[in-house]
């Protein structure tokens, strides 16, 4: 992944070699409260009945403005986009013709994209999450999430930073599965339009409240 949320993935303030995981991590909340970029996502499942671990690869861009807008759009190989508003979380499946809709401040909370894109500041993260630095690797910086509510789905987060700048997210969830997200062709602090963080049901897409 390059210079970063690239984000989610995006603060490109350059920091000194020695910054730490949590150092990048407090100077990206603090300076990127905007961005874009593009990702490439691999999702790896754990193995089953002696079979090899499979991965899928998808791609598309990722936009962020602070406090609470992000919106995340999948273009190969399904079209999907997962829109936050600042108080409603929107999730389209093209494919299925489907909407999802559920409250915001429900469905954050301990969630990579709290840690990249919703938080305000690094209190609001550490009211969440447990922060640890990680050893470098890779080139960059890394920082580890682990939630402090042991009810979702997420089991930890990793981000990468080389820099301030936001390059890569690497997720564990309760059940195995890893997803590792790297960005490029990162912006920092674009002027992003209200209407990016917009989302309308399509025409004739099932809705589905949450």
């Amino acid at each position: 992944m390059t210079r970063l949320i690239a984000s989610v993935a995006l603060a490109v303030m350059a920091a000194s070699a020695a910054a730490t995981g949590l150092e990048s991590l407090e100077a990206f909340v603090k300076n990127a409260k905007s961005g874009r970029a593009e990702f490439t996502q691999t999702v790896t499942a754990p193995p089953r009945d002696g079979q090899a671990a499979r991965a899928k690869v998808s791609s598309g861009s990722f936009e962020f403005q602070r406090p609470g807008r992000f919106r995340f759009d999948y273009k190969k190989p399904f079209v999907q986009s997962i829109v936050a508003d600042g108080e409603t979380l929107w999730l389209y499946d093209a494919d299925l013709s489907q909407v999802t809709q559920r409250q915001q401040a429900q469905a954050l909370g301990s969630t990579p994209a709290a840690l990249v894109a919703a938080a305000p500041d690094l209190r609001a993260l550490q009211a969440d999450f447990a922060l640890e630095n990680q050893p470098e690797r890779d080139g960059l910086q890394w920082v580890k999430a682990t939630p402090k509510n042991k009810d979702g789905q997420l089991q930890s987060v990793q981000v990468g930073f080389q820099g301030d700048a936001l390059a890569a997210l690497e997720i564990l969830d309760s059940f195995g599965q890893r997803s590792v997200l790297r960005f490029g062709k990162v912006e920092v602090n674009p002027a992003l339009p209200a209407s990016t963080f917009q989302f309308k049901v399509p025409s004739g897409a099932d809705l589905i409240r949450q």
